[in-house]
C-alpha cells in the first residue's frame, strides 16, 4: 500500500513538474530518481535520438559515470532497441537477448555479469520517436511484468516533459523572433520620420531647394537619381522621398549593388526558381517582388552589371520581368529611386553604363552637396549625432567645445556624413561623457587628391593622384575589368590584387 501511494505521489510530482518545460533537465534527473523507489536498478540511462544515433542526456545510478555520460549508441548495431522504438514498447532483457551478435549496449564499459537484469524503456511523441532509457542491475534475474508496465508509465510522462520543452524553445524563438520584427519595424517607422526631420533641418540654401524638389516628385511616381560624394546621405533622402510619396505605406527596400557579387545581382533583384543553378534549392522572391507597391533603391547604381542594367530597364519601361531560370512574367508596381557616386554620363561615355538606362533613370535627378559645401550644418549636424549616440548607448551626454566645433567646421571631410558621425563615435569611447575637445577628434589633414590643379607656364599639370587614375583605368580598359589572375589588371601593373583594389576605391574606380 505504501509503496503504490509513494507511486502515486512521484506520478502526480512529475507530472506537475512537466508542464513546466524550463525545469526539463530536473524533469528527467528526477524522474530517474523516483523510479528507482519503484524498479530498482544500478543504473539508469536517458538516451536522446538524432538521427541514428542515441546521446546521453540523464544519468542515474551508482555505476553512472562521466565515461557512461560519454557513451553513443548506434541504432544499426541494436535490433532490440530498433524493435523497441518500432514497437514503443518497453522490452525486458536477460542473458539469452545478449548473446548474439548484437551484445550488451555496455560492453566494453562496465562489466555487468551475464544474466543480469537490463530494460529498453522507449520515449515518443505522437508523430516521431524521441529516445530511450535503459535500466540494468547487477543482479541477474530478469525484470518483471509488472517493473515493465511501471517504467512505461515513468517514460510516458518523460516524454510529455520531453515535448513541452521542445515546443517552449520554438515559441521563446518565436517569440524573440516577432520581439526583433516589432524593433526593426519601430526602428523603420522612427528612421523615415527621422530622414524627414534631418533633409528639412539644413541651414543650406543648396540642401534647402534638394530638400523642397524631392517633396515635389515624392507626390510622384517618376524614378528618382541621387547623386553625390560617398557618405552624403543619399539613402536618407531616398527613405525620405519615400516617406513623403503615397507609397509611405508600402515597402522600402534597398539593394546596395556594389555590395553583391556580380553573379548574384539579377538573382537579387529578381529572384530566381528552384533549380535555376546550383543551390537554387525551392523558388526565392527578389527585391522587386518584396518592394511591390513601394519603392526600391537601388544604391551605387553605377556598379550595376551590364546584363542586368538592360533587364531593370524592361522592368522601368514596362513593369514586367522574369525571375532567373524562369519563362513566367511577372508584373510588379514599384517606384525606384537609384543613387550613385560614379560620374554616370562619363560611364554612358566610357560604355560601362547604358545610355538609355541612364536617361530612364535620371527623370529626376537630385545632387546632394558634400558636407564641405555646407559648412553651416556640421556644427548641428555634429550634436545631433551625439545625442542618438548618447540615446541608443544610454551613455554621455556629450557637447562640443568652441574649439572642437570650429575644428569641425574646418575640416575637409572627403568622407562627409559618414565620416563625421565615425569621428564622433571615436571620440565619444575617447571621453565617455561631458565637453568634447579637438584632440578627442582626431581630425587629420584634407588629402592631397583635394588640392588643386597646378599651373606650369600657363598650362595645367595634372597632379600625381590623376596621372595615377589615369593610369589604372587604363589598366582595367586593357584588361576588360578583370582584376585578379593571368591576365588580370593586378598583373599587368605588378601590384597585388588587394592593394590594386584599395587603390580603386580610393580613387573612386570600379
Amino acid at each position: 500500500m505504501t509503496r503504490l501511494l509513494d507511486y502515486t505521489t512521484d506520478l502526480s510530482q512529475l507530472a506537475a513538474l512537466a508542464t513546466e518545460p524550463n525545469g526539463l533537465d530536473q524533469v528527467l534527473g528526477q524522474a530517474l530518481r523516483s523510479l528507482h523507489r519503484i524498479v530498482p536498478y544500478d543504473l539508469a540511462a536517458l538516451f536522446e535520438l538524432s538521427g541514428n544515433e542515441l546521446t546521453v542526456r540523464a544519468l542515474e545510478g551508482p555505476l553512472a559515470s562521466a565515461e557512461v555520460r560519454r557513451h553513443r549508441l548506434s541504432l544499426e548495431r541494436f535490433p532490440t532497441i530498433r524493435e523497441a522504438l518500432h514497437t514503443r514498447r518497453p522490452i525486458a532483457l536477460d542473458e539469452r537477448d545478449h548473446l548474439g551478435a548484437e551484445g550488451d549496449p555496455y560492453d566494453g564499459l562496465l562489466d555487468l555479469p551475464p544474466g543480469h537484469a537490463c530494460m529498453v524503456v522507449p520515449l515518443f511523441s505522437a508523430t516521431r520517436d524521441l529516445g530511450l532509457i535503459t535500466l540494468d542491475r547487477q543482479e541477474c534475474l530478469r525484470y518483471s511484468q509488472e517493473a515493465v508496465e511501471l517504467a512505461g508509465v515513468y517514460a510516458q510522462i518523460v516524454s510529455m516533459a520531453m515535448i513541452f520543452a521542445e515546443q517552449s524553445q520554438l515559441l521563446d524563438r518565436y517569440r524573440r523572433l516577432l520581439k526583433e520584427e516589432n524593433r526593426l519595424l519601430r526602428e523603420e517607422v522612427l528612421g523615415t520620420a527621422e530622414a524627414c526631420r534631418r533633409v528639412r533641418a539644413s541651414s543650406c540654401p543648396a540642401v534647402r531647394a534638394v530638400a523642397h524638389a524631392a517633396e515635389q516628385v515624392a507626390r510622384t511616381s517618376l524614378p528618382v537619381l541621387i547623386t553625390g560624394e560617398t557618405g552624403t546621405g543619399k539613402e536618407v533622402l531616398a527613405s525620405a522621398i519615400h516617406a513623403w510619396s503615397l507609397r509611405s505605406e508600402q515597402p522600402f527596400v534597398t539593394l546596395n549593388c556594389a555590395a553583391i557579387p556580380e553573379n548574384l545581382v539579377e538573382s537579387e533583384l529578381f529572384g530566381y526558381v528552384r533549380g535555376a543553378f546550383s543551390g537554387a534549392v525551392a523558388d526565392r522572391p527578389g527585391r522587386f517582388v518584396t518592394a511591390n507597391g513601394g519603392t526600391l533603391f537601388l544604391d551605387e547604381i553605377g556598379d550595376m552589371p551590364m546584363a542586368a542594367q538592360s533587364k531593370l530597364l524592361r522592368v522601368l519601361e514596362e513593369g514586367t520581368f522574369e525571375a532567373v531560370g524562369s519563362d513566367r512574367t511577372v508584373r510588379v508596381d514599384v517606384r525606384v529611386i537609384a543613387a550613385t557616386h560614379v560620374d554616370l554620363p562619363a560611364a554612358v561615355r566610357e560604355r560601362t553604363f547604358r545610355e538609355d538606362l541612364y536617361f530612364r533613370i535620371a527623370v529626376f535627378p537630385l545632387r546632394l552637396p558634400p558636407l564641405r559645401e555646407r559648412r553651416e550644418d556640421i556644427a548641428p549636424l555634429a550634436q545631433q549625432i551625439l545625442d542618438d549616440l548618447s540615446s541608443r548607448r544610454g551613455l554621455g551626454p556629450w557637447s562640443l567645445s568652441q574649439a572642437a566645433a570650429a575644428a569641425l567646421v574646418a575640416a575637409d571631410w572627403p568622407g562627409n556624413v559618414r565620416q563625421l558621425v565615425n569621428t564622433l563615435e571615436r571620440a565619444s569611447i575617447l571621453k565617455q561623457q561631458g565637453m568634447l575637445e579637438p584632440e578627442h577628434l582626431a581630425i587629420g589633414p584634407a588629402p592631397a587628391a583635394s588640392a588643386p590643379p597646378v599651373k606650369v607656364n600657363g598650362e595645367r599639370f595634372p597632379g600625381y593622384r590623376e596621372n595615377e587614375r589615369h593610369h589604372l583605368s587604363e589598366a582595367l580598359a586593357r584588361c576588360g575589368g578583370k582584376i585578379y589572375g593571368a591576365g588580370g589588371a593586378a598583373a599587368l601593373l605588378g601590384l597585388r590584387p588587394t592593394t590594386l583594389q584599395s587603390k580603386l576605391r580610393k580613387l573612386g574606380l570600379r
